[in-house]
């Protein structure tokens, strides 16, 4: 009987992804950027907890600049990303510093898009005070 033959399956190409999207969600907590595919799947992502800081020291601008910078090094050698559209949302400190960060990284940021969620009425106020 012969010896079956081990069969190599072949090596997945990589996909190569010119322009994709940067979503820059930035907390009092933390910040997160994921970078995505024109269509919206995700392709790469970092954020202050990721990079090593806990607690407090996540929401910092520096934090969200390493992330950001993280993201983007992902992106380039994994898929060769040369391009992106970033969408920042939410008010962190680290929103102005991860958009910076990503321009600095050598990507091309070909517009940049304001998100935030903002609430039509609000919350609901206290209960009136009776003495």
């Amino acid at each position: 009987m012969a010896k079956p033959t081990k069969g190599k399956t072949p090596r997945r190409s990589r996909r190569n992804i010119s322009a994709g999207r940067a979503y820059v969600s930035a907390s009092y907590n933390n910040t997160i950027v994921t970078i995505t595919d024109l269509d919206g799947n995700s392709v790469a992502w970092s954020s202050g907890g990721t990079i090593g800081y806990k607690g407090s020291k996540k929401g910092t601008p520096y934090a969200a600049q390493l992330a950001a910078a993280d993201a983007v090094k992902k992106a380039q050698t994994s898929f060769g990303m040369s391009a992106v559209d970033v969408i920042v949302r939410g008010s962190g400190s680290g929103r102005e510093q991860a958009i910076r960060a990503i321009q600095a990284s050598g990507i091309e940021v070909r517009s940049i898009m304001d998100d935030s969620p903002v609430p039509h009425n609000g919350c609901r106020p206290k209960k009136k005070f009776r003495a």
